[in-house]
């Protein structure tokens, strides 16, 4: 029968484990891992938690508050650093990421969004890192929270709106050395907003719409019919405080900005500035029956 919990859902897993078994061969990379996943388990299951499953050279778990999973993933991370230090050991670290947040757990397993930023959280850190969003961040009581700095902002596939990622710092000349906390919100308030109109449609792209789609089809935001447009031609998105114009089609986007610059992208991204026209499949100038106009507002 389904369950709905709310958790710190945990990811932990073994870096570099290709090249372990490349160096060690597959009898002593497996017993390498091994070790690694037992240790990841044994500390999940002495601060309280639960472990869903292993994946490969990944453990995936869930503990009742996040401080539970933050002391788990120290001991973890510890643990593992101090096993890999001998003469005769391969060097092997771990990554780890966490997410509070609301689940569906049913037949030893559990669902929802907040299991994919979790998974999320693990694919932004590094080596010896554990990395947590912003939401974790908000349940730590003081004492770990004062461990934590912002380092990064991402997506999250299904959310609209980006997410701040943290750092937590297990080790004590690492918190001893903390640098300040990046400012990410101050850099995005300019420009706050980016109009983008087609023969007498406006879409506007901000904060509460992070991106718009362009292209032939009806699906899009803003419909643009033409021999040489994509289905899926184009999008608009605000990532990081700048607007990007990404191109996804076949023929590629033309810009044509305000001083009468142009230039083309093909399956990459340009950031837009101030005004201009953009064509899909064709170069785009004014009075051109499918230009879309874009302006950005302070």
């Amino acid at each position: 029968m389904a369950k709905d919990l709310e958790v710190a859902i945990l990811f932990a897993d073994v870096v570099g484990s290709t090249q372990l078994y490349e160096h060690l061969g597959d009898t002593r990379a497996s017993e390498t891992v091994s070790r690694c996943l037992e240790i990841m388990k044994e500390a999940t299951y002495q601060n309280d938690g639960t472990v869903i499953k292993t994946i490969g050279d990944e453990v995936m778990a869930t503990f009742p508050s996040v401080d539970e999973a933050m002391v788990a993933a120290k001991q973890m991370q510890a643990r593992i650093s101090a096993r890999s230090g001998g003469k005769d050991d391969q060097p092997v670290s771990i990554r780890i990421g966490c997410h509070f947040g609301p689940v569906v757990k049913e037949h030893n397993d559990i669902f929802g969004a907040a299991v994919h930023t979790a998974n999320r959280m693990t694919s932004q850190a590094k080596a010896r890192q554990i990395v947590v969003s912003g939401t974790t961040v908000e349940h730590m009581t003081p004492e770990w929270r004062a461990q934590t700095r912002q380092i990064d902002v991402a997506t999250v596939r299904g959310r609209l709106d980006e997410i701040a990622l943290y750092e937590v710092l297990w080790q004590p000349e690492e918190a001893t050395s903390m640098l300040p906390t990046i400012d990410w919100e101050s850099k995005q308030r300019r420009p706050a907003k980016l109009t983008v109109t087609f023969r007498g449609k406006t879409v506007v792209v901000d904060d509460r719409r992070k991106s718009i789609n362009l292209g032939r089809s009806e699906e899009n935001d803003l419909v643009i019919k033409g021999n040489l447009i994509s289905r899926i031609h184009a999008k608009v998105e605000k990532h990081r405080g700048k607007f990007l114009l990404v191109d996804q089609s076949t023929n590629g986007t033309f810009l044509h900005d305000a001083q009468g610059n142009e230039s083309f992208i093909r399956r990459d991204s340009r950031e837009l500035h101030g005004e201009g026209l953009i064509g899909l499949g064709a170069a785009a100038k004014p009075g051109s029956p499918l230009a879309i106009h874009y302006v950005c507002e302070e």
